[in-house]
């Protein structure tokens, strides 16, 4: 192979470069779509009702001296109002409002 025809096939692989990312973009998105798909068909939302006793999740970032043998949730609290999207509004037992919306992952149903 001579240096022209070398350099001539050097810039033919260079063309193809751009279809093969473009190639390979489009299957990692048709993999992220399957694999969505395929987490969300057994996702389950959890659904609270006004009235349900609930235990809120503590969030990391609270400061606690008993370290890791620290409760994970506090509570009870009664669900006010569930929003749409998973949200729900709480009370405390005595009938205070809590300041913001909860997400319902943050949430765990409490057993009497």
């Amino acid at each position: 192979m001579t240096k022209g025809e070398k350099a001539e096939h050097q810039l033919t692989h260079l063309n193809f470069i751009d279809e093969k990312r473009l190639a390979a973009a489009y299957h990692m998105q048709c993999y992220q779509q399957r694999i969505s798909r395929a987490f969300n068909k057994k996702v389950k939302p959890i659904r609270y009702k006004p009235g349900d006793l609930v235990l809120k999740r503590i969030l990391p970032n609270v400061k606690d001296p008993r370290g890791k043998f620290a409760p994970n949730y506090e509570g009870p609290f009664v669900v006010k109002h569930a929003l749409s999207g998973g949200a729900s509004i709480l009370t405390k037992m005595d009938g205070e409002d809590l300041p913001q919306a909860i997400n319902a992952d943050a949430l765990r149903r409490y057993y009497t």
